[in-house]
């Protein structure tokens, strides 16, 4: 896309990842004595990543943590500690990537979010990241009931915000959600790194090297 039919272009940025860290190591680590290979064999054992996209898809953590605790219960205590200390999961903002947000919301782009987030866990960390106030509208997966990269969830953010699939740009980082979002007709980058992202902006006309086009 050239920087002569791109003005329409509204940005879509997926959270965990893209704008901000996320890593369970950072919770479970001191259990496991920084051992991150023993942290992935408990996560995997539990079924960990199974398990928490059912919270990311609205199922409430105290319904999933009786399940998980009945089925493992020598590990309730890890598993309920995802909940009760879940800041603590969270690396902080990605800077690079907030500030190509900041820099895009100042020169008058678009800006929506589109994640696979617990709405119990989202509501917490919310108010610590004023940066996420740029987004006119947010979709998030545990509040809906969709989870990406369901297509249901990306229609449901094209009829809130009135706009078509091809008006519209996710920047994710998950390979499934990209392909998704592919074949409904969005834009996308698969986000990388805060570098390669502004890159592939330039690229497209939607950045430059001092700042955002008009």
């Amino acid at each position: 896309m050239t920087p002569e039919n791109n003005h329409n272009t509204a940005v879509v940025f997926d959270f965990g990842g893209v704008l901000i860290g996320w890593d369970p190591f950072l919770l479970y680590g001191p259990h496991f004595n920084g051992d991150r290979a023993a942290m992935q064999r408990f996560l995997d054992e539990i079924g960990f990543a199974e398990w928490n996209a059912l919270q990311d898809a609205g199922r409430p953590f105290a319904e999933g943590e009786a399940e998980l605790t009945a089925r493992f219960p020598q590990h309730a205590a890890l598993i309920r500690a995802y909940r009760e200390r879940f800041e603590e999961t969270i690396a902080g903002p990605i800077q690079g990537s907030v500030e190509i947000l900041r820099a895009l919301k100042q020169h008058g782009r678009t800006l929506y979010g589109l994640s696979n987030w617990a709405a119990e866990t989202f509501q917490r960390i919310q108010p610590n990241y004023s940066f996420l106030e740029l987004l006119e509208t947010i979709v998030l997966s545990g509040e809906v009931g969709l989870i990406k990269p369901d297509p249901r969830i990306f229609q449901l953010l094209l009829e809130r915000t009135g706009r078509r699939a091809g008006d519209c740009l996710l920047i994710d980082d998950a390979p499934a959600n990209i392909a998704a979002a592919a074949a409904l007709g969005f834009q996308t980058i698969r986000f990388e790194s805060p570098e390669q992202l502004r890159q592939e902006l330039v690229r497209r006309g939607l950045l430059s090297s001092n700042g955002v086009k008009a």
